[in-house]
């Protein structure tokens, strides 16, 4: 009676044998896969790493002759040679803050309105629309911000504000329509999006048990929403408030078209002033010396690593609270 080898004998790796192995499963559809998806990861991280390291060497002339210091001067001369960040720091901060001020009560309204009271129909149909509003290109919003919101603050908002807050430091001064305010509600309308539509995710991720229980116990709709589902969601709503925060410390044309571009720190929100992504895109194609260039590439350094340490806190955040869901 014939015999045949067993499936463990056949696959059995032969003495000094490990290179022959492996180009024996390099050829098994699974290992090629994995070696191709592997290589797709790995290129993503040499290409982040690429830019921080081509960011770090070209910022060697400004950082040798500034080191800390560059990040907490106020000056900036090109003509003089010298160069502080704060101003822009101060201004990307300002702006995104103000902005997020703004879209989250916005956006966390509108997201719980989507995924716990509206109608399903109604829910989607409005979710497709405000995930088109992220498709807009941002010069598009720098230019309503121009011909539409600064007039429109100019002659209906700011009045108020002053009239109401105009003891306040932050709302003194003269308006002249640029400012930091402008820019901060360009770019709530921007982020909202963002905010909107990963909260309505992970609201629809809470387990129907909970709201069940909820509802069980006599709580009300909003109730159930507000004191149970919410709560249950909280980390993965602050992962996408961190993630439109990562959006407004970047973005670059709609806020140079509405801020300013005035390289001063100032109390008011009605003072125009600069942000990080501003001063490179107005100025480097401009700067001339080694000095001036490696002064905007550290800048450019500085936001990214922000946007990098911001970014991968609301990704861990986002995991946290989708790992919660799938364990309840």
């Amino acid at each position: 009676m014939a015999t045949y080898p067993s499936t463990a004998n056949s696959r059995a790796l032969p003495p000094g044998g490990r290179a022959r192995s492996f180009l024996r499963r390099g050829q098994v559809g699974e290992d090629v896969a994995y070696l191709v998806t592997l290589v797709a990861a790995a290129t993503i991280f040499l290409i982040t790493s690429l830019i921080f390291y081509e960011l770090f060497v070209q910022s060697a002339v400004s950082r040798q002759k500034f080191g800390f210091h560059f990040l907490f001067t106020q000056t900036w001369d090109p003509i003089a040679g010298n160069f502080g960040a704060l101003p822009f720091i101060y201004g990307t901060v300002v702006t995104a803050a103000l902005s997020l001020l703004i879209a989250i009560p916005q956006g966390l309204g509108s997201a719980i309105f989507l995924a716990e009271l509206a109608p399903r129909r109604v829910s989607d149909s409005l979710t497709f629309l405000i995930e088109l509003l992220a498709a807009v290109p941002s010069v598009i919003y720098g230019l309503l911000g121009i011909f539409i919101l600064v007039p429109f603050l100019q002659a209906r908002v700011v009045p108020v504000l002053k009239a109401v807050f105009g003891f306040l430091p932050i709302f003194q001064g003269v308006f002249y329509g640029v400012s930091y305010f402008s820019a901060g509600v360009v770019l709530s309308v921007m982020i909202m999006p963002f905010i909107v539509s990963v909260s309505r995710e992970v609201l629809l991720a809470v387990p129907k048990d909970q709201r069940e229980a909820s509802l069980a116990l006599g709580g009300s709709r909003w109730q159930t929403t507000w004191h149970v589902v919410v709560p249950y969601a909280l980390k993965g709503i602050m992962g996408s408030i961190f993630l439109a925060l990562a959006r407004a410390l970047g973005e670059t044309m709609a806020v140079t078209m509405v801020i300013g571009n005035t390289p001063q720190i100032k109390a008011s929100l009605l003072a125009p002033g600069y942000s990080i992504a501003a001063v490179i895109a107005n100025e480097f194609t401009e700067a001339v010396g080694s000095l001036y260039i490696s002064s905007l590439i550290e800048l450019g350094l500085v936001l990214f690593v922000v946007t990098f340490i911001i970014n991968g806190l609301a990704r861990l955040m986002i995991m946290a609270a989708s790992r919660g869901g799938a364990h309840s």
